[in-house]
């Protein structure tokens, strides 16, 4: 089991605060929404609580089996995803996929071809990163955090350049996922965490 613990955290950008007094306890089978309108600090919170940005107030945790995780080992169990993450531009697809594998394994012993068919670009693994569309962008990104082997999974606006088709494709990986990892994600469209019975909306949170 793992568990994500936040103990009165706030966030500011030089005397404003973005969120204060943010407390939060949840673990894997019970994915959470973190709401709220555009430009309420929900990408923040987001990179807060992943660890790529500090917090000004209070303290993030992570624990396996009661166990704290170390903050510089976070990375080995986080699985992050989000449109504004940048890509290597120059590789190709099958380059990508070795470039992140050096870091974090594939789960289940996935090779690169099975995890291409899984993520439906296996026809594109000579392409450059650069040709393609931003909706392929985005399944790229979303698989990498979907099937890399890390119990904690994080995921902002994950729908965003995804057509209707690779919306379903979306619906259907992260509703599998939600039984066994910790899973976040942070939207304002109802459709992408509809399956999640719990929600935080940031709007609670400010100053």
């Amino acid at each position: 089991m793992v568990k994500l613990q936040a103990e009165n955290i706030g966030k500011k950008f030089k005397n404003e605060w973005i969120f204060r007094n943010l407390n939060l306890e949840i673990q894997n089978g019970f994915p959470l929404a973190v709401i709220g309108p555009n430009g309420s600090g929900k990408s923040t919170l987001m990179q807060t609580l992943a660890g790529i940005i500090p917090v000004n107030e209070g303290k993030v945790m992570f624990f396996e089996n009661s166990t704290p995780i170390e903050e510089g080992n976070w990375h080995q169990f986080l699985s992050f995803s989000a449109p504004y993450m940048e890509l290597i531009e120059e590789f190709t697809l099958n380059e990508a996929i070795e470039f992140h594998v050096k870091f974090k394994k594939l789960k289940n012993g996935l090779t690169e071809n099975q995890f291409l068919e899984l993520i439906q670009l296996d026809t594109h693994k000579g392409k450059t990163i650069k040709n393609f569309s931003s909706g392929m962008r985005q399944k790229l990104k979303l698989g990498l955090a979907f099937y890399s082997e890390a119990p904690i999974l994080l995921l902002d606006e994950p729908t965003a350049n995804l057509d209707h088709v690779g919306f379903k494709w979306y619906f259907d990986q992260v509703t599998s996922l939600s039984s066994e990892k910790l899973v976040i994600i942070s939207s304002n469209e109802p459709k992408e965490y509809s399956f999640c019975k719990n929600q935080l909306n940031i709007l609670n949170f400010k100053n």
